[in-house]
């Protein structure tokens, strides 16, 4: 009896010791769970669907419009991180829409461009079917030219060919002069160069369309409409939220995404690392086959060093498992030439190969297509011409230079 009261501390301390290993194996176990909750817009009776899988949206359970909310991994990139399981992440719920067919919308995008742009062309065509054309009217259609932002390069270039075409026919007509007019401005905003998105599947992987530009350009706004045209062309669209700094951008993204049934993969940590959640929305798309994975960035300076490199690394991560096919600059038509300054510092760090020109209807300085892919060779693709969720059309040269000329 004697020896068995001397063990009894001895038990009663392994048995603690063996209690608290016990809760450290299980903490560390439950801690390298990552789980991945995906709500959105669903009927009040459905269940909330998780799931335990460690980086990407299940095709076959994720409700239409939803989100797909991930920690922000604090190891190296496509490694699962130690992370608690996460709240219920809930979206609002928002009515799913039909966006308009992209053909109804050109013709829609063209009104609005005659009324916005038709100063510039009107006084073009004024100048030029003047009784007398001297030096004194040429001098005033450079003027026209350069206030419209096409820049020095092509208002030169342009004047110079109209003189002499006006020269050697010695035409008075405004029919004349005008056909004249929108043949130079057509070569000038070049109908040859590659428009096309590059937005279907190749290779058994979606199509990887990273989206850039500096603050307030209206970036997120331009990835929910564009995620509408694909939408409105029977694509399978994914979006990743990466502008993790701007505080509500990942709910503004999911909302527009909710809104035609596309899911959203977003952190729910504020500031967390961009390229995780560019990486695990790129992962998300390929496991699920989509045809799109979109990719929203935060708005950043063109002068800010190392923000710029940041992005650079944005675009490097993604490529470790899929190449980045389109990455497309959001630019601000009412900013003119300072517009060109962000294209080119832009185009050196992520390598554009496409812009899309917001708020042309706000301004007659829709030259700075002209300037921008004179001077870098990337073409304008996508053009905004208001506030509506389907303002946003395919850029067309023909269409763009009969509309600043009607």
């Amino acid at each position: 009896m004697t020896d068995l009261s001397a063990l009894l501390p001895v038990i009663i301390i392994i048995a603690i010791v063996v209690l608290v290993i016990a809760g450290i194996v299980i903490g560390l176990v439950s801690g390298r769970r990552k789980k991945i909750d995906y709500t959105g817009p669903r009927d009040a009776n459905d269940p909330v669907i998780t799931s335990d899988r460690p980086s990407a949206l299940d095709a076959e359970q994720a409700p239409p419009g939803g989100v797909g909310t991930l920690p922000a991994p604090s190891g190296p990139v496509g490694e699962a991180p130690e992370q608690d399981v996460l709240d219920e992440s809930v979206i609002e719920r928002v009515p799913t829409e039909t966006p308009a067919p992209v053909a109804g919308r050109l013709q829609r995008l063209r009104e609005r461009l005659v009324k916005s742009n038709n100063l510039f062309g009107r006084g073009l065509l004024a100048l030029l079917a003047s009784d007398t054309i001297d030096e004194n009217v040429w001098d005033e259609v450079e003027e026209t030219l350069l206030l419209a932002d096409i820049g020095t390069e092509p208002s030169l270039e342009l004047v110079d060919t109209l003189r002499d075409r006006v020269k050697v026919m010695g035409t008075r007509s405004p029919d004349e002069v005008k056909s004249m007019l929108r043949e130079e401005l057509v070569k000038l905003v070049d109908p040859g160069m590659d428009r096309s998105l590059k937005v279907s599947r190749a290779d058994g992987r979606p199509a990887v369309v990273l989206v850039v530009g500096v603050n307030g350009v209206g970036k997120t706004t331009t990835v929910g409409k564009l995620a509408r045209v694909l939408v409105a062309e029977d694509k399978d669209v994914l979006l990743g939220a990466a502008d993790t700094f701007r505080a509500a951008a990942a709910q503004q993204l999911a909302t527009w995404g909710a809104r035609v049934g596309v899911p959203t993969v977003k952190s729910d940590v504020d500031g967390a690392d961009p390229a995780s959640v560019a990486f695990e929305a790129v992962k998300a798309g390929i496991e699920q086959e989509v045809d799109v994975v979109m990719v929203d960035t935060a708005g950043r300076l063109q002068n800010k060093v190392g923000l710029m490199d940041e992005l650079g690394k944005v675009k490097r991560v993604i490529e470790k498992q899929a190449e980045v096919d389109e990455v497309l600059l959001v630019l601000d038509a009412t900013t003119g030439q300072n517009g060109l300054t962000q294209a080119k510092v832009f185009g050196q760090v992520v390598d554009i190969t496409g812009i899309v020109l917001t708020k042309l209807d706000g301004t007659a300085k829709g030259g700075i297509v002209v300037a921008i892919q004179k001077q870098l060779g990337v073409p304008v693709k996508l053009v905004g011409l208001g506030e509506g969720p389907d303002d946003l059309a395919p850029f067309d040269a023909e269409d763009f230079v009969d509309a600043i000329l009607a």
